[in-house]
């Protein structure tokens, strides 16, 4: 198996993942305080309650781990079954960038973008999923 740039894009969204999972962390614990970030640091046994940007960021990194997963599936079954239809790639690539617009947009708080952002993301996966439907046939 080799590295493909459908790899490479799933890498690259789990760095950016992981990063947005920390910053929402961050975020909802106010570590700009020290108060806050002491609470950062802690067991977070009584994680208080947020609304606004704090918590839109951590919807936004929750969504984003949701689709992941189904995101990693379709890439790792079209890299383990052989899939070179440029669809896997195109596919990725909408996802990745329609992603990367998601974020911010659903951290401002922009309600019918955010869906419609969303929208096109999952017309990416739905790329890779037609190329592995027609692959296995």
């Amino acid at each position: 198996m080799t590295m493909t740039k459908t790899l490479m894009i799933l890498a690259e969204l789990v760095v950016i993942n992981w990063a947005l999972i920390v910053a929402a962390s961050l975020i909802k614990a106010k570590a700009w305080k020290p108060s806050g970030l002491m609470a950062a640091m802690g067991n977070r046994d009584a994680e208080p309650d947020c609304n606004g940007f704090p918590a839109r960021t951590d919807r936004a990194a929750r969504n984003m781990l949701e689709n992941m997963v189904l995101f990693t599936a379709l890439v790792l079954v079209a890299s383990v079954g052989g899939v070179t239809d440029p669809r896997v790639e195109l596919g990725a690539r909408i996802f990745f960038w329609a992603r990367i617009v998601y974020i911010p947009i659903y951290m401002i708080g922009i309600p019918v973008a955010r869906t419609a952002i969303w929208a096109i993301s999952v017309i990416g996966m739905g790329l890779i999923v037609a190329a592995i439907a027609q692959a296995g046939y």
